[in-house]
């Protein structure tokens, strides 16, 4: 058996599903998900097609004709990933160790279809965490002279081991253009949704003195415009003038740790397209 997942971008034109869907047909396929959007202003076709095959020749033989044939015909911009497929992921972190631990959790657990080569951190506070876990940590320090010979040192160890897609579980330093042009649409980021009204260290302290009513976090991947990438995931927790600034904190850091791990998971089933400074995430 094999297990494809096939995602289609190109202009809205007449008979694309018929013709997806039909290939598949003719190669013994089975389709077991199949979901699409269409952006009438901009007439933009989006689809995610998951599929089965009775065997790894039928998949090689539905790839060449599916290229060949409709991407072709109707243009498209295609992606097509197998089930046997585990990427790599590299998770970026500094103090804070909610996030991480929720991570390595759903990874301890086999939540998730990925393996985690190492950890990278600018200090040493979390090492014992990626210990605990068998994961091998990399602490480079960042300062403004050696940021460069640090992101160097980065960039070899994603090379070295192939690495697929970036996790900043609250990795507290700004990615240089550098690292986001080695991965495109491929680094995810967490944050919480006061911004841009309250920036700074502690913007827990400058919410809670507005008597804020709502908080929430945005997790996004990672463009050359501070924390304005393309929205993957997002949720919100009401609060009331009676919780306090422990509180608020409390919440965000539990709503960044599931909205994080919600926006992984899309991304590992390849369920997240990019479209301009939007996604297209499907169900």
């Amino acid at each position: 058996m094999g297990d494809l997942t096939v995602l289609i971008h190109c202009a809205d034109q007449k008979g694309i599903i018929a013709k997806t869907t039909d290939c598949i047909h003719q190669h013994h396929g089975n389709i077991v998900y199949i979901d699409q959007y269409v952006d009438c202003t901009k007439s933009a076709f989006f689809m995610r097609v998951a599929c089965e095959f009775e065997d790894k020749t039928s998949v090689w033989y539905f790839t060449k004709a599916f290229k060949e044939g409709p991407s072709l015909q109707f243009t498209m911009s295609v992606e097509i990933y197998t089930g046997t497929d585990i990427p790599k992921m590299a998770l970026f972190v500094s103090k804070y160790d909610h996030c991480l631990y929720d991570i390595l959790s759903r990874y301890k657990s086999k939540e998730w279809q990925v393996h985690i080569p190492f950890i990278i951190s600018n200090h040493p506070d979390l090492n014992h965490v990626a210990d605990s876990f068998g994961i091998p940590f990399y602490h480079i320090p960042i300062t403004k002279q050696t940021k460069a010979e640090a992101e160097l040192k980065q960039l070899e160890l994603l090379r070295k081991h192939q690495i697929d897609f970036i996790v900043l579980a609250r990795y507290m330093q700004i990615v240089s253009p550098k690292l986001i042009d080695a991965y495109p649409n491929a680094i995810i980021n967490i944050h919480h949704s006061f911004l841009p009204a309250f920036p700074g260290a502690k913007p827990y302290h400058s919410a809670h003195e507005r008597g804020v009513k709502i908080i929430g976090a945005t997790s996004h991947y990672i463009t050359d415009e501070l924390d304005a990438g393309p929205i993957i995931q997002q949720d919100v927790a009401s609060v009331t003038h009676s919780n306090s600034i422990a509180d608020l904190v409390t919440k965000g850091r539990d709503l960044e740790k599931i909205v994080l791990s919600r926006a992984i998971k899309l991304h590992l089933q390849h369920k997240v397209m990019v479209y301009g400074n939007r996604t297209i995430v499907f169900n």
